[in-house]
């Protein structure tokens, strides 16, 4: 027991580390990455079925990687939660955020939820019973919650720059911007890998203008700075 302990925590830890330093980001998933992850997954299942089997996958087994599993993403979505903290105070105060029921107050209300339903799980709330399945998918879901909390799905306009989703791009990696369509604004910038990439985000109409004069002005702002990083990135 002390055994398995020691390596949940150490697994807490590590993958905390790794969701902190952001090594896999929303931005990541895209189709090719979503396809090799379900493709591994389906050849994990197979050999644990093949495991399984054969008499070499007995249920202690099973439920010690179940608890790890859980763990990990624990660690994870904590360390991921806590590094956008640090990214919104970077960033500065908002300037523009589209705000409405289902930007302010549904994804705190369920990432609310989740969090309780997850302390829950754990058995705290009913002093027991306690078992290894029960804390870590608790956990795992009071990590998710918190995550939730601190995500947005719109982009943050912010004084130091733009927070999307769980990226920082700061105004002097900001290039260009142009209406996509009467609603839809597409906006170019230079990611830190030296990369040009855009992202697209949905603007209401009466707030088109107030959008317009503060890109323009932060563009007009950072031009020298954003020559530096060109340069730098050429």
């Amino acid at each position: 027991m002390f055994l398995l302990i020691t390596t949940l925590v150490i697994l807490l830890l590590v993958s905390a580390w790794f969701g902190f330093r952001q090594y896999l980001r929303l931005e990541h998933l895209n189709r090719q990455n979503l396809s090799n992850a379900m493709m591994a997954g389906i050849i994990g299942l197979t050999v644990l079925s093949i495991l399984n089997w054969i008499g070499l996958f007995t249920p202690s087994v099973v439920a010690n990687i179940t608890m790890a599993l859980y763990i990990v993403a624990t660690g994870f979505f904590l360390g991921n939660g806590t590094k956008l903290i640090v990214k919104k105070n970077r960033a500065g105060t908002i300037e523009y955020m589209h705000r409405s029921f289902w930007v302010d107050v549904a994804p705190n209300l369920i990432a609310t939820l989740l969090v309780a339903y997850g302390i829950y799980r754990t058995g705290i709330l009913t002093l027991g019973p306690f078992t290894g399945i029960g804390v870590t998918s608790g956990l795992s879901l009071v990590g998710f919650g918190f995550f939730g909390w601190t995500v947005r799905i719109v982009p943050e306009f912010r004084s130091g720059g733009i927070l999307i989703l769980d990226q920082f791009i700061e105004w002097k990696r900001v290039l260009a911007f142009e209406w996509f369509s009467e609603e839809v604004i597409t906006i170019d910038y230079l990611s830190e890998g030296g990369k040009i990439c855009e992202f697209n985000t949905s603007i209401p109409a009466e707030d088109r203008l107030l959008v317009e004069r503060l890109l323009g002005r932060r563009i007009k702002e950072h031009e020298e700075e954003r020559k530096k990083v060109l340069d730098k990135a050429g």
